[in-house]
């Protein structure tokens, strides 16, 4: 009897590949500025420590940014309705050119709710990034391969976020910080005179940033992306009319992006602190200089599962997958909490290549069999990474009040729901209201 070949799946449609390399360039963009504000948590803990800030508080920087998410993602998601795609990625590279600049002022003068309102600014425009450059980059291909294409993009958002804690460590968290309380005894000239020493080594990289936006934003103008639009199933005829909450799979897939997000977001935020903390459980291995540059493995993990995640694609169904490296991902960070020093700052940092796949794989089973709603559904799951505004605070404030282990609680809980996702969850359904 005859074998049959199946016929091997295209990255790409036809004549799209460049305008997938143009988009992965973005991808890379918001994964750098995302890390890069991140590295603005353990920067502002020291800035504002003379002020007894805690953790919790400094990780307001996390929530400032991912807060952005939820105000923003719906609008943008009417925006590419309005403009399309590339119109609303211009709006979204300039958007966050006005966020880099408001960190000039904010280190000048001190002041914590300027900082806030930058990285606020600075998240509405990679809100817009996300947004737009998600589904067109799933859009660019059959939709069987879009797990695989939205992964191999995520791989350039790696990228960025790999190199990122390194460019902090290196030029931001550069200042030699003195003991808090003995500053706190000085006058508030003297006080301010200090801060402002911290504060001004972010000015030159956020400068830098934002002439890349614009150079970015103009280049961007002048090349040609084709218009892409949701393929209009017989099935899916007057489904616009429907609500995307009557989609079960796509409700659970923002479930799933909330936590992982902010897991993702909180493990990079809080290991800085665990390696280099003498309290509440901390490891105290490392320098907090050191324990920055150290997450770029972390990222780095990340970045090399997504260039295998093609292969990976190609061997195992992507739910399952997601399911495998949920668990594995929730055994490495119970694994850290009860093992001590190398053992466990390789553990978390081991986390990173198991989020590989999370992202984009939640994300496009989220969007499965929804065709015209497609905008919809991303602007739903997007809005739904908020999660990285609200678990990072959430874990601060359990190891404020009680110690990193404890803490660490949280992730695992995550990941756990993330597997759920994975085997039983993201089933595409209808159900009528």
């Amino acid at each position: 009897m005859a074998t049959v070949h199946k016929p091997k799946t295209r990255l790409t449609s036809p004549g799209l590949l460049f305008p997938f390399i143009a988009i992965t360039t973005l991808f890379f963009l918001f994964g750098f500025i995302t890390n890069l504000n991140q590295g603005m948590v353990p920067e502002l803990k020291q800035i504002f420590e003379v002020h007894k800030l805690e953790t919790w508080q400094a990780m307001l920087a996390n929530f400032a940014f991912f807060f952005a998410y939820f105000v923003f993602a719906t609008p943008m998601a009417w925006l590419i309705e309005k403009i399309g795609y590339k119109g609303t990625m211009i709006v979204a590279l300039f958007l966050q050119v006005v966020g880099a600049l408001m960190f000039l002022p904010a280190a000048q003068i001190i002041s914590f709710p300027l900082f806030l309102a930058a990285i606020f600014v600075v998240g509405a425009g990679v809100t817009g990034l996300q947004t737009a450059a998600n589904p067109y980059a799933a859009a660019l291909g059959p939709e069987e391969s879009s797990p695989a294409r939205l992964t191999l993009a995520q791989a350039f958002n790696s990228l960025g976020a790999t190199i990122a804690p390194w460019v902090v460590g290196t030029f931001i968290l550069t200042s030699k910080f003195m003991d808090p309380a003995v500053v706190a005894k000085e006058s508030p000239a003297v006080q301010h005179a200090y801060q402002v020493t911290i504060a001004s080594t972010v000015r030159l990289p956020y400068i830098v940033v934002a002439i890349a936006l614009v150079v970015l934003a103009i280049a961007l103008l002048f090349t040609h992306l084709p218009h892409i639009e949701a393929e209009r199933k017989p099935e899916m005829q007057g489904e616009t009319t429907r609500s995307i909450w009557t989609f079960p799979h796509t409700v659970m897939g923002a479930v799933g992006i909330f936590l992982y997000v902010g897991t993702e977001v909180g493990l990079a935020t809080i290991m800085v602190f665990y390696f280099s903390d003498t309290t509440h459980g901390g490891l105290h291995t490392l320098t907090l200089q050191t324990a920055q540059k150290l997450v770029a493995f972390y990222w780095g993990g990340a970045l090399v599962g997504r260039l295998l995640a093609p292969w990976m694609f190609s061997l195992v169904k992507p739910g399952k997958l997601l399911t495998a490296f949920g668990v594995i991902a929730a055994g490495l960070v119970v694994l850290s909490m009860f093992t001590p020093g190398e053992a466990a700052i390789a553990a978390l940092l081991l986390a990173g290549f198991f989020n590989s796949v999370m992202f984009p794989t939640i994300f496009a089973l989220g969007l499965t069999g929804l065709g015209p709603l497609s905008s919809r559904g991303s602007g739903i799951i997007t809005s739904a990474v908020v999660g990285g505004a609200l678990i990072p605070v959430a874990i601060g404030w359990v190891k404020d009040h009680s110690n990193y282990q404890t803490a660490l609680v949280i992730p695992v809980f995550c990941y756990l729901f993330i597997t759920w996702y994975g085997s039983f969850g993201s089933a595409p359904k209808h159900v009528e209201p």
